[in-house]
């Protein structure tokens, strides 16, 4: 505790000298960022693509002819919203991501809980801020879009991201906001103040049969200042929707989801003693060992490095099929140099041939040339050799994919 309490104080110093209000964004926030006809036999398992641009050529004397589906995925729609309020979703459809266009649409952006039907147009929209501080304050959510900044893009993924939903739970923006640091300097701590305790709207019109209320998460104080996380008032250079959490929602770089609350109404600062809330006990079985009953036995809720195949293209090229495996690496806590793919249980590993994991908190692109010796239904794995970077779900096979190839 020694060290924390250091942080604190320094926190609480540059409090001091700087004033409530006085602090800028610049000196807090540190960084931000066609289909040929298919005559060939076998090719009813392959789905003919439009045409999009392509970072190059990966084929100069061939052209695409398809894309081989994943199977074993389920059919659950992709891009259209599904259910409402506490069961509502939307799974984004990955399929067609390229380097060139890597910002996911805010209609396509995936959904975890869409917003409550008793939520509303409510203007003006208050932040209650307090707690351990000197005063309370009513902060008007018009005075956060007056102030919020860029803060680059972002990645978001569902700490429940599975194949049956074609791992369409994970989604890129490009924020806006206002960071938490800011927003905290407009009070005085209270020594004792550790925590911060974040909730938004969540009162629903109708009892859901997959999920319980309680949007609110408990973070250590230092987590919320050196993750950067901030208050988001737009995405992509739009207002935040309903279903993305307008007017105001947390972003927490690094974190899943779960903890990115939306439609905050509260920000209350805490000491170390206080429970873990109904949400944070929801998500352990995911994000933690065991069911910890203080806020503070809880590990940040970090996406391990992961990565997985978007789509299998298939090509003719000079009369022969060749494959393209074109995939995504994403989360950690910092960028690996090198991926490893190997198609089967029977295969052995192999480098990633077009891989380069880019050090933004976004994702990165990479690429690999596949000739399948025969036909068959190949599964897709990934690893990170190297031992010190934490792959955990990656790992467990979270991320595998499958495909059916019928032609080589």
């Amino acid at each position: 505790m020694g060290g924390q309490s250091a942080f604190f104080g320094m926190v609480r110093g540059a409090a001091d000298l700087v004033g409530k209000a006085e602090l800028t964004r610049r000196e807090l926030l540190r960084g931000s960022l066609s289909a040929a006809g298919c005559l060939l036999v076998g090719l009813d398992k392959i789905r003919s693509l439009p045409a999009r641009e392509n970072s190059g050529d990966p084929f100069p004397r061939g052209h695409q002819l398809g894309v081989v589906d994943f199977v074993g995925e389920g059919q659950l729609p992709v891009d259209t919203p599904v259910g409402n309020e506490l069961d509502g979703r939307l799974f984004t459809d990955l399929s067609t991501l390229t380097p060139e266009h890597p910002i996911t649409p805010i209609e396509k952006f995936y959904v975890r809980t869409r917003a409550s039907e008793l939520l509303g147009n409510r203007r003006p929209w208050l932040i209650q801020l307090g707690g351990l501080s000197d005063k309370q304050h009513n902060v008007p959510v018009e005075d956060l879009e007056r102030i919020a900044k860029p803060t680059g893009l972002h990645l978001m993924e569902c700490v429940g991201n599975v194949r049956g939903a074609h791992f369409g739970m994970v989604s890129v923006a490009d924020w806006a906001g206002v960071p938490l640091f800011e927003i905290l300097h407009m009070v005085r701590m209270k020594p004792q103040a550790s925590y911060v305790l974040i909730s938004g709207f969540d009162v629903y019109s109708a009892t859901s049969t997959s999920s319980i209320p309680g949007a609110s998460w408990i973070f250590p104080l230092e987590q919320l200042v050196s993750s950067n996380a901030f208050l988001a008032t737009t995405m992509n250079s739009r207002p935040l929707t309903k279903d993305h959490g307008a007017p105001v929602r947390l972003v927490v770089p690094g974190c899943y989801g779960c903890t990115c609350i939306k439609w905050v109404n509260e920000i209350t600062l805490l000491d170390d003693t206080v429970e873990a809330t109904s949400q944070m006990r929801e998500y352990a079985t995911r994000t933690q060992s065991g069911l910890p009953s203080l806020a503070k036995e809880y590990r940040p809720a970090l996406i391990d490095l992961a990565a997985m195949p978007l789509r299998v293209e298939q090509w003719l090229v000079e009369g022969r099929i060749k494959y393209r495996v074109v995939g995504i690496v994403w989360g950690g806590s910092r960028p690996v140099n090198a991926l490893e793919i190997r198609f089967g249980t029977g295969d052995n590993f192999a480098p990633v041939d077009g891989f380069q994991q880019i050090a933004d908190d976004s994702w990165s692109f990479w690429t690999h040339e596949w000739i399948p010796k025969t036909t068959g239904t190949y599964t897709i794995y990934l690893r990170v050799k190297n031992p010190s970077v934490p792959t955990t779900r990656l790992d467990s096979g979270r991320y595998l994919r499958s495909v059916e190839i019928t032609q080589v």
